[in-house]
């Protein structure tokens, strides 16, 4: 059965299952409440019931006290729909709205995606779960040396793991150890969820997103949670990388298309193995042959500096593009003055 539910004072709504909490209801549509552990422990998703009735479901009676209960309070992550619903609680709607936090995470999974790319799952400590926007990225914490920044590849609905692709870079030491050293099952530190470069989920302008090698990660993150919210505006993706290896995840990307999202993977330097009867060049070049004005558009770039400032600057200078309408990661780039 399907219900309704309202949020105070936003006024936004959305249907709900009767099976689902209200919190995994909410988030499927785009509306973000407060969260943490997700199972009831922490409370951090405590909110009031103003009209209709829930089923509290299983949680610490730490967490929501039988008078917090009867005042009409309840864990949107563990209550579930016996009607519809009027709930009063902030949303998250900007970064400064998420709290940073530092904790430790083992790694659950590593996969060599590419001869110079290992995707590692992260698992977070049991009735923990970590709040960010999908684009945003966190820390590494190392033991005297400075942390080491990676955009989180997997989208906030998404968030039994903490999902990373790491590039191993000649010389630099994290990265030669996750390659030659890490193990599954060792623990590391993070502190996060970091960085302004999120959806921007009430525009409808039409976006591009622009990534290059592993910034891939941050747009998979934001391309998943687009399609999961069903997000209408039109969307054009470009990748760029070196060979055909180096578009690790391919077949995720085209699969995308299904779905509506434009796909152009660009190479600039083929291998003759390759075969590649595609784009070639610069990526940003390529958005640029397909699009004379970009002044109605968004756009969302990741990936080297080099390729970014570039997009940033023969975007705003030579297509219109407005620029306040691209969006890029913090760590990565910022525009000069």
């Amino acid at each position: 059965m399907t219900f309704n539910a309202t949020i105070q004072p936003s006024k936004h709504s959305f249907p709900i299952e009767a099976d689902e909490t209200i919190l995994d209801a909410a988030l499927k549509h785009g509306c973000n409440l407060p969260y943490s552990c997700r199972n009831g422990a922490c409370g951090v998703c405590k909110g009031k019931v103003t009209q209709g009735e829930v089923d509290h479901g299983n949680y610490q009676p730490h967490a929501l006290s039988d008078a917090e209960k009867d005042a009409g309070m309840a864990l949107f992550c563990c209550a579930k729909p016996l009607s519809d619903l009027v709930i009063e609680s902030h949303e998250v709607v900007a970064t400064q709205d998420i709290q940073v936090k530092t904790m430790p995470c083992r790694v659950d999974k590593m996969e060599k995606v590419a001869p110079d790319v290992m995707v590692l799952k992260l698992k977070l400590p049991a009735n923990e779960r970590l709040q960010f926007l999908a684009g945003q990225y966190i820390d590494i914490l190392l033991k005297d040396q400075k942390p080491r920044s990676f955009s989180l590849a997997n989208a906030p609905h998404l968030d039994e793991y903490l999902e990373l692709h790491i590039r191993n870079i000649a010389g630099g030491a994290f990265t030669q150890h996750v390659f030659n050293e890490m193990k599954e099952r060792d623990i590391l530190r993070f502190k996060g969820p970091l960085g302004s470069f999120f959806l921007h989920e009430e525009s409808d302008r039409p976006i591009i997103f622009v990534a290059s090698g592993t910034g891939f990660a941050p747009v998979k993150a934001i391309i998943e949670h687009a399609l999961y919210i069903g997000l209408k505006c039109p969307m054009h993706f470009y990748w760029g990388a070196r060979t055909l290896s180096d578009l690790y995840m391919l077949d995720m990307a085209r699969q995308w298309e299904s779905s509506g999202i434009k796909f152009t993977p660009v190479l600039s330097e083929p291998a003759a193995t390759d075969n590649w009867q595609g784009r070639t060049g610069f990526v940003h070049h390529a958005v640029m042959e397909d699009f004379a004005d970009l002044s109605g558009h968004e756009v969302y770039a990741c990936g080297a500096p080099v390729v970014v400032e570039a997009a940033h600057r023969d975007f705003t200078s030579q297509r219109g593009l407005l620029g306040d309408a691209f969006y890029s990661d913090a760590f990565t780039f910022a525009p000069k003055n």
